[in-house]
């Protein structure tokens, strides 16, 4: 079983920055994707940003050239660091993680939220 845990959501004016980190704890084998998906109030979860094993990154058009995901396959954790907040980016984040044998994990969540 793996278990990812979010850490470093927050408040943050607009215009701001916060940076998410996801660290994967558990029994291990081998993970291929890593991803950071929102969920707002009324609003389906949605993909932000993921990172495969091999470094490919794909992000949602509304983030793109202000959040950076990246990954350390050795601490198995990816972080999200979110730059040029703005009020719509308010939303619960979650971290998922797929693995080998294939499986899907998500974290419990963390809180962002974007004052204006």
């Amino acid at each position: 079983q793996v278990q990812p845990v979010e850490s470093g959501g927050g408040l943050v004016q607009a215009g701001g920055s916060l940076r998410l980190s996801c660290a994967a704890s558990g029994r291990i084998f081998s993970i291929n994707a890593m991803g950071w998906y929102r969920q707002a109030p009324g609003k389906q979860r949605e993909l932000v940003a993921q990172i495969t094993s091999g470094g490919i990154t794909n992000y949602a058009d509304s983030v793109k050239g202000r959040f950076t995901i990246s990954r350390d396959n050795a601490k198995n954790t990816v972080d999200l660091q979110m730059n040029s907040l703005k009020p719509e980016d308010t939303a619960v984040y979650y971290c998922r993680i797929t693995t080998t044998p294939i499986a899907v994990y998500w974290g419990r969540g963390t809180q962002v939220t974007v004052s204006s």
